[in-house]
């Protein structure tokens, strides 16, 4: 008999009915698999789908993370035995030690990278993940320092358990170290690696409140490289679909540098700022930044299908608490842009169009 037929009811989504992966409390008390809730909301539904009762305009979505642990510890006991390494393999990870050498972590990448799940348990389980965080913080040696990142972020890859392992041994500093203009060979991939930490939404919460991880980031937009400013981008908006981390970004200057990515046509900057106008902070200095307006109605007009989504909803959250910014999308040629995607195929930006083009009007009746 398959493993799923087995699992009790609790433990199937009620929306999917499969496992669930990522359980998650809706305000009516049931839980729902993330993905599956999340596309019901999305599609514009406010009722519970189980007791067909009306949730609030914005329904919080808690992390289960009580039943999550019963389905993991379910499925971990019923998962095959696993087979027996190569006894060399064991003895090499009892002898890893700190410091290592470019041949030693080059192994333990191999075995993170194609040694399959059970490669990357084996380092997980041998103790070999702390030398590896004492060389992804240590900027003296690149080299060495790189090849750790790497294996990490292999490691995280493993799941959401994997990634909330990797947190608890103490992940952040030397990861958040590496972000470091110190060392620029590494930063690109210490923020690669934060993006697959954050996508627990626990860590979220956990990497926004390190004092200088958000910062960093927020300098590699302004300093760093093309690589090093999309992988920050890329960090920047995962950690931002946690609301307190928008108003940490926005603290940390970047709005100015995001808008400056927005002109050099990067989607995900447009998102980012989608993310970041959901806040005050956020829109007070989208206010205050030369060019935001342009910026996204150049957007509008030649961005992607997601960019032009993102891009209306930044807009219309900015211009619809300032007549100023209003007037000058107008300028911008804003109502226009908006009357083109009226009939979008994407429901969201049909309806964010409609939405920009009736704070639009508002302003432009009243100037």
């Amino acid at each position: 008999m398959e493993v799923a037929e087995e699992l009790p009811e609790d433990f199937r989504c009620p929306i999917s009915l499969e496992v669930m992966t990522d359980p998650v409390i809706l305000s009516s008390g049931h839980t729902f698999d993330r993905h599956s809730i999340q596309l019901w909301l999305d599609s514009g539904n406010r009722t519970c789908p189980v007791t067909n009762l009306p949730l609030p305009p914005s329904p919080s979505l808690i992390p289960n993370y009580a039943l999550r642990s019963l389905i993991s510890s379910f499925l971990a006991a019923r998962r095959p035995p696993r087979s027996a390494a190569p006894v060399s393999t064991l003895a090499f990870l009892a002898r890893l030690s700190f410091p290592s050498d470019a041949a030693s972590l080059s192994s333990v990448l191999r075995l993170a990278q194609c040694g399959g799940a059970a490669g990357r348990r084996l380092v997980t389980d041998s103790g070999a993940v702390a030398v590896l965080l004492r060389h992804a913080g240590a900027s003296d040696c690149p080299d060495l320092q790189d090849l750790s990142l790497r294996a990490l972020l292999h490691l995280s890859l493993d799941g959401d358990d994997a990634r909330l392992g990797l947190v608890a041994e103490g992940a952040l500093d030397p990861v958040v170290a590496a972000l470091s203009p110190d060392c620029s060979s590494s930063s690109a991939l210490a923020s690669t690696l934060l993006t697959s930490l954050a996508v627990v939404e626990v860590n979220k919460a956990t990497i926004g409140a390190h004092p200088f991880a958000i910062p960093r980031l927020a300098a590699l937009l302004r300093d760093g490289d093309a690589r090093e400013r999309r992988e920050a981008t890329t960090a920047l908006y995962e950690l931002c679909k946690f609301a307190d981390n928008r108003r940490r970004a926005v603290r940390a200057g970047a709005v100015p540098p995001l808008v400056r990515l927005v002109r050099e046509g990067s989607e995900r900057a447009v998102r980012v700022l989608g993310l970041l106008a959901k806040c005050r902070e956020g829109k007070d200095e989208m206010r205050k930044t030369i060019g935001f307006v342009k910026a996204l109605a150049e957007a509008l007009r030649a961005g992607s299908p997601r960019a032009i989504e993102h891009g209306l909803l930044a807009l219309n959250l900015v211009c619809s608490e300032s007549k100023d910014m209003a007037l000058e999308a107008i300028e911008e040629g804003g109502l226009q842009l908006c009357s083109l995607l009226f009939c979008d195929l994407n429901q969201k930006t049909r309806k964010n169009a409609m939405e920009l083009a009736l704070t639009l009007q508002n302003a432009n009746q009243y100037s």
